[in-house]
């Protein structure tokens, strides 16, 4: 079973910077894509980024320029740097993965490991 823990959540002014981690119990992450996904109070969980197995990355339109995804399959680890955040970035973030060994990664809910969340708040 595949267990994943988020990280590096907190509250940050508009236009500052966080690093989410995610990292999993499993042997190895080689084979899985890994997605970010967040939810805002009242709203629908929606995906912001996810990465392949071979490491392309795929950004929501709302995030691009801004959010970079990128995986350590090392230390089973994916990142997701958030730069120039505004205070519509506030929202639990979730990480995910699914066993896909080729092809992209999509942004959808066809993720079956999730991690518990971390919030994230974008506040003056």
């Amino acid at each position: 079973q595949l267990q994943l823990v988020e990280s590096g959540g907190g509250l940050v002014q508009p236009g500052g910077s966080l690093r989410l981690s995610c990292k999993a119990s499993a042997s190895t992450l080689d084979d899985h894509a890994i997605g970010w996904f967040r939810q805002a109070p009242g709203k629908e969980r929606e995906g912001v980024s996810c990465i392949s197995s071979s490491g392309r990355p795929n950004y929501t339109d709302s995030v691009k320029g801004r959010f970079t995804i990128s995986r350590d399959n090392a230390k089973r680890a994916v990142y997701l740097q958030m730069n120039s955040l505004k205070p519509e970035d506030t929202a639990v973030y979730y990480c995910a993965a699914v066993h896909r060994p080729f092809g992209l990664c999509v942004l959808s809910s066809s993720y079956n490991y999730w991690g518990q969340g971390t919030q994230v708040t974008v506040s003056s």
